[in-house]
């Protein structure tokens, strides 16, 4: 039994696994428990896995009014989520239960442990979030994406670093192979940069200029996505001359749909510091300047950024520092310094873990077999 939601960086990451202990034990029965109201209720479904929602949500850290009444109704949402879980599980009787983070995988382990069913989880970030918190002190084992993360937890058992899943594309992806199907033939760089599909305000702000003037210079390739919110920045790229999104060897598209291609072709990423995102990073052993949304829970994603930049193996950029100045300053120190660039590379690539579906699925099997 899986249980997680909220985001793609929870739930993919969990699909991932559960599909490698399909493939490899066909006779394994595999449920997921989510809610309804988020992204959970069409991936999972979509990835053939069978799924039954539990009533929860999350509290909001504000005194208004709103958020009192909203947190009104997730202490009663949490009381009648225990009954629910309960319910799920004594029907489902799983021999392992997985938590993949999401306040929704909170009521689910922890019925899960009261009953003596082999409980585990993963945390994807460099700060756990509060769920996984409490419940690292009474699951049997807990896995991390990274080290850092061990002194932010208090385990029952000793946590073990397994590295988050990879998409199979990203794995197998080739740079010059890459650069190729994006008609790059020439020797010259190639930046990408996004801020999420949704797009990142600052960081469209902040590349703006940037694109405009490179895009008169040439110095370099770049990819930049403005995502699903920053039509108006696309706007302003059609006022400075660009056409379908394209001006010397600048391209600016809404979405990248071809991820893995770009990422692969790149001498350089700019963009958040999603788990996900730095996982594929450090799988392609990328230079990249991150900058984290600190609009996230406690702040993780700084935490995640700086795993790697302790360790030589990014630069971080904090949004509050972002400008057009302070990122086309350190895009064009990076470029400048072949060594320097392949050392952050190497450091990027020293720290990947691609086997980490096989050993996330190895230790939730061991608890399985214990039952």
């Amino acid at each position: 039994m899986f249980a997680t939601g909220g985001t793609a960086g929870h739930i993919n990451p969990a699909l991932a696994v559960a599909s490698y202990i399909k493939e490899t034990n066909s006779a394994a029965e595999i449920l997921f428990i989510g809610t309804a109201d988020h992204m959970e209720a069409r991936l999972v479904p979509n990835a053939g896995f069978d799924f039954k929602t539990i009533e929860i949500s999350g509290f909001r850290r504000s005194f208004s009014p709103s958020a009192i009444s909203h947190n009104l109704k997730t202490v009663s949402r949490l009381v009648k989520s225990k009954g629910e879980s309960k319910k799920i599980i004594k029907e489902f009787q799983p021999d392992v239960c997985v938590g993949f983070g999401g306040y929704v995988s909170g009521p689910v382990l922890q019925e899960a442990a009261s009953l003596g069913i082999p409980c585990c989880i993963h945390e994807q970030n460099a700060y756990p979030g509060i769920t996984n918190k409490t419940l690292a002190k009474m699951v049997d084992a807990v896995m991390l994406t990274v080290e850092d993360a061990k002194k932010h937890l208090d385990c029952k058992n000793p946590p073990v670093v397994t590295g988050l899943p990879v998409r199979g594309e990203i794995m197998s992806a080739d740079k010059e192979l890459s650069r190729a199907e994006l008609g790059i033939n020439d020797s010259k760089p190639l930046v990408l940069s996004f801020g999420g599909s949704l797009g990142a305000e600052p960081l469209n702000k902040a590349m703006l200029d940037i694109l405009v003037k490179n895009a008169e210079l040439g110095n370099y390739h770049h990819i930049h996505s403005v995502g699903t919110n920053g039509g108006d920045f696309l706007k302003k790229f059609e006022e400075a001359g660009f056409v379908n999104g394209k001006k010397g060897l600048v391209e600016v598209r809404k979405y990248i749909d071809n991820m893995d291609v770009c990422m692969a072709a790149a001498d350089l990423v700019i963009g958040r510091a999603g788990a996900s995102s730095l996982s594929e990073i450090e799988a392609l052993g990328k230079a990249s300047i991150l900058i984290p949304s600190p609009y996230v829970a406690e702040n993780h994603q700084f935490h995640n950024a700086m795993a790697l930049v302790n360790r030589n193996a990014a630069r971080i950029i904090e949004e509050k520092d972002l400008t057009s100045e302070s990122l086309n300053e350190m895009i064009n120190s990076l470029l400048s310094d072949k060594a320097g660039l392949l050392e952050i590379e190497k450091n990027a690539k020293d720290m990947a873990i691609l086997d980490s579906r096989e050993k996330i699925a190895e230790i939730i099997l061991s608890l399985a077999d214990k039952k």
